[in-house]
């Protein structure tokens, strides 16, 4: 079980991921004001000082509730936050979490970066916390995150139509999986030989 009051700290060669607090909103700053294609396909966008402060208002206070455990992440061939993570919608009784709120700064996607942090939160999720279930959802619309979600191993399941507003209009999510036995007979071993 996942200890919301812990401080986790998840890392390998490439990324550090530790926790997402009002303390970092200087270093996310940059890419709330300045990259605003960041922000085209999230329901709950940080663009701007005042939506990135409430971003953070907000995964701190999901953590407290004990439904999410925010990261930021940081590059460490380049010692430098790039961007944000997290386990969110914890349920204890299904044993099942997702992953998403994922984005980093765009000088940093497709560099291998979001693959070195999938497989630390999955590795912590399958592994640490013992979840038999992890679940991962985009706007259908949003074909890097797909493709990306599917170069991990995830599974398509299906689409929930109009499920949620984005800027006043209904969009549909797809909803993609990886499940333990997933996890160790193939996933495991298929992102380790793409990072």
């Amino acid at each position: 079980m996942i200890q919301f009051n812990k401080s986790y700290i998840l890392e390998n060669e490439r990324v550090l991921l530790k926790p997402l607090s009002m303390s970092n909103m200087e270093d996310l700053l940059p890419y709330s004001l300045n990259e605003p294609d960041l922000w085209a396909h999230s329901i709950k966008p940080a663009n701007g000082k005042d939506n990135l402060i409430q971003y953070i208002k907000c995964a701190e206070h999901d953590r407290k509730n004990e439904t999410a455990y925010p990261f930021v992440v940081l590059d460490k061939l380049e010692n430098k936050i790039v961007g944000s993570t997290r386990l969110y919608n914890y349920d204890k009784t299904h044993n099942t979490i997702f992953i998403g709120f994922t984005w980093y700064g765009k000088k940093y996607q497709g560099t291998g970066l979001n693959k070195n942090c999938k497989f630390l939160l999955l590795e912590f999720a399958f592994e640490q916390i013992g979840i038999e279930r992890v679940e991962f959802r985009a706007d259908t619309r949003n074909k890097r995150s797909i493709n990306a979600m599917k170069s991990i191993g995830c599974i398509e399941e299906g689409i929930l139509r109009n499920n949620c507003l984005l800027k006043g209009e209904r969009i549909s999510s797809i909803v993609l999986s990886i499940i333990k036995s997933d996890w160790e007979s193939s996933v495991k071993e298929l992102i380790i030989s793409k990072i």
